[in-house]
């Protein structure tokens, strides 16, 4: 399935999750990698999907997905940890870019998560700007932890899921778009040993359950 600029929320998440299939089956089909599509487009883009990950050198949303040029708008940062240049970049793929779906994407074994959970155990505190990322991650694993669940998986998806809501919190342009149901915003995790990303937190799409942990 070719990729259309007015795809919908559900039909961007399906071709993501339809790409993620393929990539963990070794049926990849590199679509939109070739000398066509880069002619295609070079004058401009039309992203279906927004893609906020981490920086993590293994989780490259290109691969995973299974897409190509122009298909995803792509911001990372350690730990997906926001600030105004990446609320800034994901109002622009989605308000000017009109990208119907905005994805968290976290992963893992995540090295800031894993940073904060060590420091809230006693360790010491990683020094430089590498600290700023591990305390944007804390109130995460102390949310998981006041909740009950001390594991790494426990404290990733509630990084998910606090990231996801904390994008609606704080662009109104994003969270306007996902009330008046022109972008919807979803939370994955992704599972560095078998490829698979699976659904965590979802907000204006209504996946079914049992596509939750597909």
């Amino acid at each position: 399935m070719d990729v259309a600029s007015h795809a919908s929320a559900q039909e961007a998440f399906d071709l993501l999750m339809a790409g993620n299939r393929r990539f963990v089956s070794g049926a990849v089909e590199h679509p939109h990698q070739d000398a066509a599509r880069r002619a295609q487009t070079a004058p401009s883009q039309a992203p279906f999907a927004v893609v906020f990950g981490c920086s993590d050198s293994r989780l490259a949303a290109e691969i995973i997905f299974d897409r190509g040029l122009g298909d995803l708008f792509v911001v990372r940062t350690a730990g997906h940890v926001t600030g105004p240049e990446v609320l800034g970049s994901i109002e622009f793929g989605a308000e000017v870019l009109q990208a119907p779906l905005v994805v968290v994407l976290g992963h893992d074994s995540c090295g800031a998560i894993g940073a904060a959970r060590a420091v809230l155990d006693g360790g010491a505190a990683p020094g430089g700007f590498v600290r700023d990322v591990v305390e944007r991650v804390t109130p995460s694993v102390l949310a998981a932890r006041a909740a009950g669940h001390d594991s790494a998986e426990a404290a990733l998806d509630e990084h998910i899921r606090q990231t996801v809501d904390l994008l609606l919190d704080r662009s109104r342009a994003l969270a306007d778009r996902v009330a008046a149901g022109r972008t919807a915003v979803v939370g994955l995790g992704y599972a560095l040993a078998d490829g698979r990303a699976r659904l965590v937190a979802s907000r204006g799409l209504d996946v079914p359950a049992a596509e939750q942990d597909a």
